[in-house]
Formats: structure tokens, sequence, C-alpha cells
């Protein structure tokens, strides 16, 4: 039976030891189908989005093992044969082959280590690991008609292995080349582990979020019956029991009990947010106090959380444009240096008068040392400590070509309302007519009280506990929604408390009646956030330049303006009014666009990058390439800071990578360096990657 529904599936493969396997397995997968692919080299972990039914799983494990990897099934085990495993197995055997080598140089040696058959004995099982580790893989890249590092190890070990064992065959002693197989595959293996155990320092965004995942639920079954399960074994409408302390597993509606939650998670407020029947909750979020039963609103795989972990790693899987020429340039490279080593060969053999040995050493020495590893590696582990930064600090991208994009941007438009200003009201004047100032405040802070209005806290609060004597006090306090409040004086006139008709800006302005003569006036105003003056300044300080473009009224724009240290100030503007201006302004250069509400949503998706922001409207998130999950305009500073940031170590990593092929391959070519030496720089070259991408936690 097919599944119709799109599922998130993950699976181990093992035998993935660089991001030329990612990229390997990567490409396999999107090319059977597959949607958001996801490859954890350190983990052994893939995961992917799939139509199709558990047959069609099946078939696409087998498709992986036949790339040269294993899927470990439910039913089978892992390799007892691990990569740390293999790396000690093959250095206790090269050990001695390396040491006689090294003691031959400076007229040397163990007695008995010389012999032809213990070499080859020593060299053998590691040859045989080499394969088994190297092999598969490079055979089905070169079925495939494409190469991969494995095709570049598996030549150069091979060619020193056979070339060895035929001198054997004829006692030719200057055929030996036993300890530079073993070598080239133990300081490669050696590297691979080194490799592994450092990419573990890049991977902490996905890692960090997936800790926080619930990993237990209560399914309610009704009359005080609950029954433990798994979250993924929840279904939507399902009934769930939250106690004190624990984590909503799924997204829902709360049907019974009440308490606070802690949604920090996902909306980066810490304030607790309470929670009672009809309320919304969402996985990942914690029931600080009291009990409830939610009714599932999604499955487990469609809950906000698990977006927002997909958001991540898809950017993560995600290639921008530096990586995508680095990727062509690979594509090409591999080929490329086989023809190389092959010119080393001839040219050694008949231009330097080489022995063919020799001569087969320098062509061994190009293949070996001109793995593309640090290539690959070089936008990869920098990306996914970019982002892992970023994550921390409450920031989700919607790719890594978006971390490129925003290294580039200079403008930025801003919206008011929600994003420089809180969307919360304040207020700031109260007029009254002349000699009536005691009147006004007192009623308006009586009939205020009686509110839960947001407009009536603001007022509360601008006039504190306001001092009310007798002959200023009301009652038959009423409020009439979406109008105002009404009330009676102690002389029986009607007060009235409405939006001021003849001085009203979208709502913001209100006007005291007594028995319809306008008698009092308030001014409300926007909240500015505290930050944004500061943040703004700091923009420019860098070179940004910086837009507001509202659609409230061009005073109140100006006002905004001002306080903020914008120059650039549009108000009035409608949705197809600020799409118009960033088509227009893109002519010249990419720019950014902050927004939140509704209104906001085509120019998200129109700007180079869209940034949406703490709090915004579903559709704002879904129109923006990046969503701020706190509420603060200094986590814009840290977004375009780390972009830059990790571009700059992508561009270092590909000029050290390619610096030191430029470098190193001619050194082999003509034999200034043997293969082991370049197995061993080889793999210190994907350490200065790595090494470089992980500095990139700290730099500044």
């Amino acid at each position: 039976m097919e599944h119709h529904e799109l599922r998130e599936k993950e699976i181990t493969v093992e035998g993935m030891t660089c991001a030329s396997c990612a990229r390997t397995v990567r490409t396999y997968l999107e090319g059977e189908g597959m949607s958001e692919v996801y490859v954890d080299v350190p983990k052994q972990k893939v995961s992917f989005r799939m139509l199709e039914g558990e047959d069609r799983l099946e078939k696409i494990m087998t498709g992986i093992d036949q790339l040269g990897y294993k899927v470990v099934r439910s039913e089978s085990r892992s390799s007892w044969l691990t990569l740390r495993l293999k790396v000690l197995l093959s250095a206790i055997l090269t050990a001695p082959l390396i040491l006689q080598h090294l003691l031959h140089l400076v007229g040397s040696g163990i007695p008995g280590l010389d012999g032809p058959w213990i070499q080859f004995g020593l060299s053998l099982p590691v040859f045989m690991i080499g394969l088994h580790h190297f092999g598969l893989s490079a055979w089905s890249a070169i079925r495939r008609g494409t190469t991969n590092m494995d095709v570049l190890i598996i030549l150069g070990s091979s060619a020193a292995f056979v070339y060895s064992c035929i001198g054997l065959w004829l006692q030719q002693p200057d055929y030996y080349f036993f300890e530079t197989a073993a070598s080239i595959i133990t300081l490669v293996l050696l590297g691979n582990l080194l490799e592994d155990q450092a990419l573990r320092g890049t991977t902490t965004a996905i890692d960090d979020l997936e800790e926080m995942e619930p990993r237990s639920a209560r399914l309610w079954m009704g009359e005080g019956r609950v029954m433990d399960i798994s979250p993924e074994d929840i279904r939507k409408g399902d009934r769930i029991l939250v106690r004190t302390g624990e984590a909503f597993p799924v997204d829902g509606i709360v049907l019974d009990g009440q308490g606070d939650a802690n949604e920090s998670l996902l909306t980066g407020e810490s304030a607790p947010v309470q929670k009672s029947v009809q309320a919304r909750v969402f996985a990942g979020s914690i029931l600080l106090n009291g009990h409830v039963i939610i009714q599932a609103s999604v499955n487990p795989s469609e809950t906000v959380f698990k977006q927002i972990i997909r958001l991540v790693k898809a950017a993560q899987s995600d290639r921008p444009p530096i990586q995508r020429l680095a990727d062509r340039i690979s594509a090409f490279f591999v080929p490329a240096v086989i023809i190389i080593a092959l010119a080393a060969f001839l040219f050694g053999v008949y231009y330097m008068s080489l022995t063919p040995g020799h001569a087969l050493m320098n062509a061994i020495a190009v293949l070996v040392i001109s793995c593309p590893c640090a290539m690959g590696l070089a936008t990869p582990t920098a990306v996914t400590v970019g982002l892992g930064r970023m994550t921390r600090k409450g920031l989700l991208i919607k790719g890594a070509t978006t971390i490129e994009l925003l290294a580039n941007i200079r403008t930025i438009i801003f919206d008011k309302t929600g994003t420089l200003t809180t969307g919360q009201l304040k207020v700031r004047q109260i007029k009254a007519k002349t000699g009536m100032e005691a009147i006004v405040r007192s009623a308006i802070y009586q009939m205020e009280l009686r509110s839960s209005h947001p407009v009536a806290r603001a007022l509360v609060a601008y006039l504190g506990n306001t001092y009310v004597d007798a002959s200023h006090q009301v009652d038959s306090i009423e409020e009439i929604p979406g109008t105002g409040m009404t009330a009676r004086d102690v002389e029986g006139r009607v007060l009235e408390l409405k939006r001021d008709e003849l001085d009203d800006r979208e709502g913001y302005h209100l006007a005291l009646f007594r028995n319809g003569e306008k008698i009092g006036h308030v001014a409300l105003e926007d909240e500015l956030r505290p930050e944004a003056s500061d943040v703004i300044h700091q923009f420019k300080q860098r070179g940004f330049s910086c837009w507001l473009v509202s659609g409230d009224r061009q005073e109140n724009a100006d006002r905004v303006g001002e306080l903020t240290g914008i120059d650039q100030v549009r108000g009035g503007q409608l949705p197809q009014d600020k799409f118009a201006l960033i088509d227009q302004l893109q002519l010249d250069a990419p720019l950014a666009m902050v927004g939140d509400g509704i209104n906001d949503a085509p120019a998200l998706e129109r700007a180079s990058v869209g940034i949406a922001m703490a709090g915004a409207t579903h559709t704002a998130l879904q129109s923006a390439r990046v969503a701020l999950l706190e509420p603060n305009l200094k986590d814009l500073l840290h977004l375009f800071d780390i972009s830059k940031l990790t571009v700059k170590t992508i561009r270092e990593n590909l000029f050290w990578a390619f610096a030191y092929n430029i470098v190193a391959i001619p050194m082999a070519f003509l034999g200034f360096l043997n293969p082991m030496w370049g197995a061993l720089f080889m793999a210190f070259s994907d350490l200065v990657v790595i090494g470089n991408s992980i500095r990139l936690k700290f730099r500044n």
C-alpha cells in the first residue's frame, strides 16, 4: 500500500567519510526524486522527504548500498570494522614499513624487515582494508562515469602495490614499494579520522535543536487512563496529556486544563504565556505549571519545531554560488589529475631519465596529493559553523545562498510598525480645555481602568494612580466594542472616549466628549524599540543605506525617521508601492527588507533577502528568507556580521585549498614529494580548512 503523504525518513549510512561522500549520496537521492536531502557525515545519518511507501524506501537504500556505502537496516548490526579500528590496524602494520624506509634514508635499517615476503605480508592486510574502505565508492563512481577522491586513492595505492607484487614475482628489489601502498592508505584513513573528529566540532546547530525535542508523550485514553508513546506515533486528532515541567510533544489546541508555557524556543520571548481552553500550543515549548489535555492539530513531522529543524538542515545542505563554482571545478579536477599523473610518469621516463619505478612514484604522488577533499570541505564546513552561530543567536536562514546574498547587501529597507516600533501604543500627550486638566485625566483613568484593550492599558500605565476626588468620580461605565468607552459624571452628564475623527492617524488619537463637547484630547504613538536608534546608527557607520518605508502617514514616518536617524523616509506606502520601490532600488544593487505584517509579504518576497521580525504573521514568515526568533533589532547586526564572516571564511578556505594544489602538484610532478609525504600533506590541508571553519565560531 502506497503512502501519498509527504513523509520524512532518516537512515544510518556507514562508510561516508568526507564532503565528497555527502555530495555523492545527496546527488543520488535528489536524482531519485527525494526532497530536503540532508547528509550528516559525522553522525552517519541521511534524512530526506519522500512520497512513496516502504517498498520505495528499500529500493533507495539498495541504491545507496550500490554507491559503495552501507545502509544499516533495523535488523542488521553496524559493522565491527569501524574507521577508528581500520586506522589502528593499518597503523600497526604500516609503522614498521615506514620506520624501515626512514632508517634507509640515514643508512640504517631493522634486520629482517627488508625481506620482500615480510613487506608483502605487512602491506597486504592494509591494502585489503583500503579496498574495503575506498574501493566500493571508487568503483561505483567509475561505473556511473564520474570520479571522486576515492578513485585517486585507489589508483595510487593499487599502482604501488601491484607494481611491488610484479617486482616480487620477478625478484627485482627496485620494484618494491610496499611501504608506499600501505602508507598512502594508512595516512589517508588517519586524515579521514581526524577530519571526522574535526567535523564534529562544526555540526552544532541541528544537534542543539534536536536535543530539545521531546522524547516521550502521554496519549490520553479517557477516564484517567494514559499510555506512554513515542512522539513519532502521535497522529493528528490524538489527545495528549502534558504535566508540569514537560515539553509539548506536538502542536495542538488545549481541550482541558490550564497553565503557563515557556515558548522562548519558538518566539524568543521568555515571559510565560498563559494557556487555557482553545489556546494554541507548540511542540518544544515547556509547561511551567498546571496540566492540560491537548488535541494534536498536526502530525509530529509537521510541527513548527520540525519545520525549524528542516529549515536549518535545508540551509546547511544548500550550496551558494561560490560553492557551486568549486563543485564545477572539482568535477573536472579529478580527471585532470589523472591526466597530469600519466604525464608525470611519461615525463619522468622520457625526459628525466628515471626508472619506471621512480617515475611511477611521481605519478602516484600526483594522484595522492591532489585529492580535492579540501575544496569539497571549504564551503560546507564554514556554512555549518556560520549557521550554528546564527541559530544560537535566534536567526533562522532559508538556504546557504542567503548567507552570500547578505554579505553583499548594503541597503536595508525597514517597515515601521512592529519593526522599528514595538507595535504597542504609548501615550505621547493628554490635552484638556483650560481649567479641566484634573477632570479629563481622572475621567479617562476611571473609564479605561475597566477595559482590557491595549489602548486602555497604555493610558492607565501613563496616568498611574491618578487621584480622584468625589467631584470627579464617574459611574455607569460601559465599553462599546469598536467604538470606545461611555460613562456619566456626578452631575449625570454623558462622557464619551472615542476616536478623534478630526485628528485621527490610524486610530492613534482619542477625544473625550462631555455631552457632545470635546473637552480633552489624547495623542498616542507606536512605541519605538529602545535599541532602534543605536542599531540604525551602527548600520550607517558600516556604510549601509537605511530606508524607512511605511503605510503610516508621512508625518508619523518622518517622526520615527528623525528619532532613529534614517534619512530616506517614505510614508503612505501601500503594499504595491513598497513592491515597486524595491523593484526600482534593486536595479542598482541587492537589498534587504525587514518587516512583520501581511502587507509586507510582497516586499519581503521581492527583496533580495526578506527578513521577518519575531512575531511576524505566517504570511510574512513564508515570504522571508530570514526569520528572527527574538524581537531585538540588534540581531540584525549579528545576522550581517556572521554572514560576512562566513563568506570571508569560505573564500579563505578555497584559497588555501587551491593554493595547496597549485604548489603541491608541480612538486609531486617533478619528484620533490614522494607519495607517503603527499598523503600526509593532503590530510593536513583538510585539517587546515576545517580548523579555519571552526575558528568562525569565535571570530568577530
